[in-house]
């Protein structure tokens, strides 16, 4: 009984934090004006992948194994994030290129004339010193590991 409730407890996790970090991604791009440099767009990916996973959980047997690579995928979400936030506060180098969000609808080469440009070395927002980079990495390592336990628990274990 304990561990089916951990289990749904992970199943739960796995899919609200990617729900919850990619809403935050769109909503801090289409809101706030935020536009996603290449590796913003990196971190997201394994979020939608995760997203995915956890859906497939609640209706596709082996429920556990897709929990798993829903936790496992948003670890490498965190892991992208670590990189990325050392981009930029200069502990590495990242990118030597530099790309574009095109917007519009019009015609597509004058949305991409007009996109803003979007470097990955440059904190467009952060909070406490922290950017979203930063954020990603904690929320989603931090995240994805607690799936993982979860997962793991046995019964009589102790939260």
């Amino acid at each position: 009984m304990a561990r089916l409730a951990s289990e749904r407890q992970a199943q739960i996790l796995a899919l609200l934090l990617p729900v919850g970090l990619l809403g935050g991604a769109y909503i801090s791009q289409y809101v706030f004006g935020l536009y996603p440099c290449e590796m913003c767009w990196w971190q997201r990916y394994p979020h939608f992948a995760a997203l995915a996973f956890a859906l497939l959980s609640f209706v596709a047997p082996p429920r556990r194994i897709w929990i798993a690579l829903a936790g496992l995928a948003i670890i490498v979400s965190g892991l992208i994030g670590a990189y990325h936030a050392g981009v930029e506060y200069g502990w590495w180098q990242g990118l030597t290129a530099c790309s574009v969000t095109a917007l519009g609808d019009g015609d597509p080469l004058d949305a991409i004339m007009n996109a803003p440009l979007i470097r990955c070395d440059e904190v467009q927002w952060s909070l406490f010193g922290i950017s979203m980079a930063g954020y990603n990495f904690l929320l989603s390592t931090f995240g994805g590991l607690a799936v993982l336990w979860l997962l793991g628990r046995r019964k009589g274990d102790a939260l």
